[in-house]
């Protein structure tokens, strides 16, 4: 029964150890997985810019037949812009105050070919 409260009182004391070793890893971590983070912003970025890529071929090669919806392909660029610019601004910042954002449209239908050039309202 005496080797039992030996056991048992150690526990503790190696759950402080383990708190304390864990606790110095912590930066090290941190900064592990900030590096990590950036990388795939700067990944998301590349990828960013081939939809966009994709986005202007579809575009130039969309049926000219008339259709009574079509793919609203300038506002999906547009948007596509939008959150380039804001992974830029928060990989490179340039000013202490975030900016206010400005909503993405998401309604990618139109019923009309007339706006293709300019993204909708």
């Amino acid at each position: 029964m005496g080797q039992t409260n030996r056991r048992t009182s150690a526990w503790p004391a190696l759950a402080v150890v383990l708190a304390v070793l864990f606790s110095a890893l912590q930066p090290a971590v941190a900064a592990d997985s900030l590096a990590l983070e950036r990388e795939q912003l700067a990944a998301l970025t590349r990828q960013l810019d081939l939809i966009d890529s994709l986005a202007e071929h579809a575009a130039n090669t969309a049926p000219q037949e008339r259709a009574r919806y079509h793919f609203d392909y300038a506002r999906l660029r547009a948007d596509l812009m939008r959150v380039r610019a804001g992974l830029q601004d928060y990989l490179v910042p340039q000013r202490a105050q975030p900016r206010d954002p400005v909503p993405l449209a998401g309604d990618y239908v139109r019923r009309d070919r007339a706006d293709d050039e300019e993204p909708s309202p």
